[in-house]
């Protein structure tokens, strides 16, 4: 039988991927370029990038378990969200401070995300005729 991987882990991970592709792209050509630089908000739009991109491929990884957890799952895309998205708020408009906040509660998320996994992985049996 093969292996059952996680769907929401791997899309979610794909997705986020390739609108980080997208973003990415976006702010190094263009009207989008010049405005972040013309804000000097292209360090914000980075960080946003940085962390999008570091939990799609941790998504797409887990993603390819047979068990990946549900929690994690769910606190990362829950962060990425906030996080990241908050992030692309107020670089594109520093004048919307109501997103101020969802910054540091999507990197809570991004935090939980991790000890879920960490904690998931504790609480694992190993595998019969493993060390």
């Amino acid at each position: 039988m093969p292996p059952i991987h996680d769907r929401l882990a791997l899309r979610l991970g794909a997705i986020f991927a390739l609108f980080a592709v997208i973003l990415g792209a976006m702010a190094a050509h263009g009207p989008l370029h010049d405005y972040l630089e013309w804000q000097k908000q292209t360090d914000l739009w980075r960080t946003a990038l940085m962390y999008q991109w570091f939990h799609a491929l941790a998504l797409l990884a887990v993603g390819q378990g047979l068990t990946a957890r549900r929690g994690t799952v769910i606190c990362w895309l829950i962060g990425v969200v906030l996080f990241s998205g908050s992030l692309y708020i107020l670089a594109l408009d520093s004048s919307q401070k109501w997103v101020g906040p969802l910054t540091p509660l999507g990197g809570l998320f991004l935090i939980g995300g991790w000890a879920w996994l960490w904690i998931s992985l504790l609480k694992k049996k190993p595998a019969i005729g493993s060390t």
